[in-house]
């Protein structure tokens, strides 16, 4: 027995959470309910799978997705921390969504399966001071996932950007549309970074779409006329939403992505980055946390 499996036994529920190792040898937590279940990663402490019982995947995953120690995982929901996009001389997004987390707590009730992750750095060291961050991920008819960021420095100031980068299963970009951003002022990289507001009620992907909203709490809908379903992105602790999709030349030249996958994904992303970021005084925690659900019709 491996030293993870040891850490992982105490905590497994049979039936209920439940330890897997596959993918490049990375260990997994299998969550279920009677209706539901789930994929959690300890790589990044990423989610990869839910999907209510009669429904569709909720999220989507990338056929050609590295799953290796040294690399993210290409779908599901990434934590992004304590940095949002490219950074010089270091990985895109943060080190949290590559890092190797550890499960310090689960239970289940006759409708919820719930395990929490940790992730802490135990001292100030360089750019970062202390912190813990912890990840409880509820899996019921919804998927719940709530990120706490804690400053354990004394002295030091702890400013940071966080987004949990959902990527969705959808039947056709080109039929799929986005409701709940109406009005809202948003960074748009595709154009420069230029500053734009929201005028459409439905939002329609006709090219390749990376925008960040800010401040907005906004629910989000993501109506998917294909498969018949809605996806309702509910909030809180969150400042931030960004609309993302490579689209056809983009996709192609990313290594880990389909060239064809652009056609089945949109990630619809909650979080704090940009001017959104967070400044944590020393001792005080934040939370970011999202409900997903799905409604077919």
């Amino acid at each position: 027995m491996t030293d993870t499996e040891t850490a992982l036994r105490s905590f497994l529920i049979p039936g209920r959470v439940e330890a897997r190792t596959e993918n490049g040898q990375l260990p997994k937590l299998l969550l279920s309910t009677a209706g539901s279940t789930a994929e959690l990663y300890l790589h990044g402490a990423q989610v990869t799978y839910f999907q209510k019982q009669s429904e569709r995947p909720l999220l989507f995953m990338s056929a050609q997705s590295y799953f290796a120690p040294d690399k993210p995982i290409r779908g599901g929901v990434p934590i992004i921390f304590p940095w949002f996009g490219p950074r010089d001389g270091a990985a895109a997004h943060g080190f949290a969504r590559t890092a190797a987390w550890s499960l310090v707590d689960s239970s289940a009730t006759n409708n919820e399966t719930r395990v929490t992750l940790e992730l802490a750095q135990a001292t100030d060291l360089g750019e970062w001071p202390a912190h813990r961050l912890r990840y409880r991920v509820t899996v019921s008819d919804v998927l719940r996932l709530e990120l706490e960021v804690t400053n354990n420095s004394t002295a030091r100031e702890l400013a940071h950007e966080s987004c949990l980068h959902t990527y969705f299963a959808i039947g056709d970009i080109h039929t799929t549309r986005i409701a709940g951003l109406q009005g809202a002022c948003y960074l748009d990289k595709v154009d420069n970074f230029v500053e734009k507001t929201e005028t459409a009620a439905e939002i329609a992907i006709t090219g390749e779409t990376d925008r960040v909203y800010l401040n907005t709490d906004s629910t989000v809908t993501i109506i998917d006329p294909l498969w018949h379903r809605r996806i309702v992105v509910e909030k809180s602790g969150s400042r931030s939403t960004v609309v993302w999709n490579p689209w056809i030349a983009k996709a192609k030249a990313m290594a880990d992505f389909g060239d064809d996958e652009y056609q089945r994904m949109l990630c619809v992303e909650s979080g704090n980055v940009d001017r959104d970021r967070l400044a944590l005084a020393p001792g005080t925690s934040s939370t970011l946390s999202t409900t997903l659900r799905s409604e077919l019709f």
